[in-house]
């Protein structure tokens, strides 16, 4: 907002992902929401509110240069649950993929990876396609080459999304109401 002299509403690609996670027919109590690290923690419990009030969990990693993260510890219970780790963008994966390794460590029955911009950058593929994850979803904000596409791949459309936010803002009505 601070770079432009109009109004501007931020668009949440949230509402699509909990849409597409409620058709997975995952049972709530088997249901944890995993922050992938310390800074998503206020979006993953977000995302847990929506999900049935899922409880939250949080892998606690130390950064020791750009792109390159060293998980440290769980804060949580994942031990026989569907872990959804909930991140804004997958570059490289190291975070995710790693996250996703402690999961599995520390019991987690299946993980899924969600986040709105699929940037995969190598090695993002070879790390997201290893195993650890049952899906990885994410949106079309970013276009994948279909060179990158892999079997866990699921990607979900923003177009009625926007369209629905064209039309809001064009009848001058609420945007923030999608996202409530």
């Amino acid at each position: 907002m601070g770079y432009f002299d109009i109004p501007v509403d931020h668009v949440h690609c949230q509402p699509v992902i909990l849409d597409y996670l409620a058709s997975k027919m995952i049972s709530s109590s088997d249901l944890v929401v995993v922050s992938p690290d310390v800074g998503g923690v206020a979006r993953a419990r977000a995302f847990a509110k929506k999900l049935f009030d899922a409880p939250l969990a949080i892998v606690d990693k130390r950064r020791h240069g750009h792109n390159v993260a060293e998980v440290m510890n769980l804060i949580g219970d994942v031990k026989g649950k569907v872990a959804v780790m909930v991140d804004d963008m997958i570059d490289t994966a190291g975070t995710i993929a790693e996250g996703a390794a402690l999961l599995h460590e520390e019991g987690a029955r299946e993980v899924y990876a969600c986040c709105t911009h699929a940037v995969f950058s190598p090695p993002a593929i070879e790390r997201l396609s290893s195993g650890l994850f049952h899906e990885v979803i994410i949106t079309n904000t970013i276009p994948v080459a279909e060179k990158n596409y892999f079997p866990q791949l699921t990607i979900i459309t923003v177009a009625n999304l926007l369209g629905e936010t064209i039309w809001r803002v064009h009848d001058d009505s609420s945007v923030s109401s999608i996202f409530q």
